[in-house]
């Protein structure tokens, strides 16, 4: 994401300087943008203007922004959730992850890559019937071997993918079995609340195995060198060209067994300076503006031919307070500093409303989301003498860690770090560079260092297992409550919604009262776009598929 780097008055100026030093570009953009120039057809050709292309195109090394916006146009999977209107945004549609009890697995799923699945009454094995007359891209017919290799890639490859295979309890890659040419089972150790949501996220495509076992041979397997620049996948698009730094071209398959997607070609182009992507949507040389700054959003509120879309996100932004550094081991030092943030403030001025309250300790908009429990707005009196209860009557000093390369941290970190400075807690900012930010968080060094993220599973168990488990990878606060551990691991296990109802509201009641995260936004995901441009459709994993795309 591009990234805001001043407080108001400075932002205004920089913005204003950002605006004139490129209002040229989109009269110019029909030059430099040769994907979108040498379309057949422009109407029914997507220009995106990104801040980055690409970097790979295999998932289980590489979630950059880049990355993640092509995947679900590349792949397909075995079943997704079916979508609803957005209550909120006219136009938009969502993803319907709401409790079905009536519907398999209690879930409001349509077939894609599968046309039938099943769950065996004691939940312990899920069953696929693919679907007939789908090829990938490659022309190559889809099987249940496909689905079989691309679960036993990740037990493999023991990267992104093993967090999957953990969390529902799959042991081995001899626990998905080929029961025929169109069939697949998966064994898991237990039932769980996800085996079929796992199915649904953006990190579980399947993938063409006899292509990458083509191309990839004995030397790479796997085929992981392919996968760098190019897909095998039963997807609607395939890649046509990816010239990293300044373009990937994608081009719609005649051959897709489902709908056609309106736009034929799909051009994303790189431009790293979002002023630059906002004049270029202004212009009317891109369709879509992606990863603006706030209040750029806001100056397309009176455009002729553009405007942007906020959605309630699964995005949430927090503070991470490391309880292996003191004074941050002790809860109540960890309490004060949630009730010095002062969130009305940051939402006004680094969001400009973009953003609402982080109330819970998972997505405001995840079934069992309970917000019952915060109990922090500000209240500086009550975090002094939380202080004082902890011993530190007399303050102390610490550093707070920021992402360079988001725009609205370094605002929200001067925020803070002023109303620290009120309760006798003496802040040094530290600003690191984008490229190293990501590594600094999983390194846990520092004290207090911001992170934003999303669980993309739609479920209490996955997102609270995520962060907050005591031997989970991204649990970066090193928080480690046994019984809270134990809770999330019952959850995970427990079919039923009300038991786990209760299971995971006893864990956000928990963890908010001991506070391991300084709890401060949800943004929404907001969507730049042409007012020609519709069928945008919300994703929890928050990212676009060029297939909903159209031109009115």
């Amino acid at each position: 994401m591009d990234r805001f780097r001043f407080a108001k008055a400075s932002r205004d100026r920089t913005f204003a300087a950002f605006k004139k030093a490129t209002v040229t570009l989109a009269m110019t953009a029909a030059v430099w943008l040769p994907g979108y120039a040498n379309a057949k057809d422009p109407a029914t050709t997507l220009v995106i203007a990104s801040p980055s292309t690409p970097q790979g195109l295999d998932n289980e090394y590489d979630v950059s922004l880049g990355t993640v916006d092509v995947l679900g146009a590349l792949y397909d999977y075995l079943v997704e959730y079916e979508t609803i209107p957005d209550p909120e945004v006219p136009g938009v549609m969502r993803e319907d992850t709401s409790v079905h009890a009536d519907r398999i697995g209690g879930l409001a799923l349509r077939g894609k890559l599968a046309e039938r699945w099943g769950i065996s009454p004691d939940g312990t094995k899920v069953t696929f019937v693919l679907r007939k007359g789908v090829v990938s891209n490659w022309g190559n017919p889809l099987t249940a071997e496909d689905v079989k290799w691309s679960w036993d890639r990740k037990f493999a490859l023991a990267a992104q993918g093993s967090f999957y295979t953990s969390v529902i309890g799959l042991a081995s890659p001899d626990a998905v079995t080929v029961e025929g040419p169109d069939t697949v089972s998966f064994a898991l150790d237990g039932p769980t609340p996800l085996a079929l949501k796992i199915h649904t996220i953006l990190g579980n495509p399947i993938y063409d195995s006899k292509k990458l076992k083509e191309v990839g041979g004995t030397e790479d397997p796997w085929g992981t060198a392919f996968l760098k620049n190019d897909s095998a996948g039963f997807g609607p698009y395939r890649v046509k060209q990816i010239v990293r730094g300044q373009q990937a071209v994608f081009e719609a398959r005649p051959d897709y067994w489902g709908k056609q997607p309106f736009m034929k070609t799909v051009v994303m182009r790189e431009i790293p300076n979002s002023a630059s992507r906002l004049s270029l949507l202004q212009g009317g040389a891109v369709d879509i503006a992606q990863f603006l700054q706030p209040r750029e959003y806001l100056s397309l509120k009176n455009a002729a031919n553009a405007t942007y879309d906020a959605i309630d996100a699964s995005y949430m932004l927090w503070m991470v307070l490391n309880a292996n550094i003191p004074p941050f081991n002790k809860p109540e030092v960890r309490q004060a500093i949630n009730y010095a943030i002062p969130r009305d403030q940051i939402l006004e001025t680094a969001f400009y409303g973009l953003a609402s309250k982080q109330t819970a300790p998972l997505p405001k908009i995840y079934p069992m989301a309970d917000t019952g429990f915060f109990d922090y707005d500000l209240d500086l009196d009550k975090a002094k003498a939380l202080l004082k209860e902890a011993g530190l009557e007399d303050g102390f000093s610490t550093t707070i860690a920021f992402d360079a390369g988001n725009p609205v941290q370094e605002p929200i970190a001067m925020i803070v770090q002023s109303s620290l400075r009120k309760i006798g807690i003496e802040v040094t900012l530290e600003k690191l560079p984008a490229g190293v930010f990501y590594e600094n968080v999983t390194k846990r060094q520092k004290p207090i260092i911001f992170y934003q993220d999303a669980p993309w599973a739609p479920d209490p168990g996955y997102a609270t297992r995520l962060f907050f488990h005591k031997d989970s990878f991204p649990n970066y606060s090193n928080y480690a409550n046994a019984e809270v551990s134990k809770l999330i691991d019952s959850g995970m296990q427990t079919m039923d919604d009300e038991q786990r109802r209760a299971i995971y509201r006893q864990v956000q009641k928990t963890i908010m009262e001991e506070a391991p995260w300084g709890f401060v936004a949800y943004p929404k995901y907001v969507l730049a776009r042409k007012k020609n441009i519709t069928g945008f459709t919300y994703y929890t994993s928050n990212n676009l598929r060029f297939q909903d795309f159209a031109r009115k």
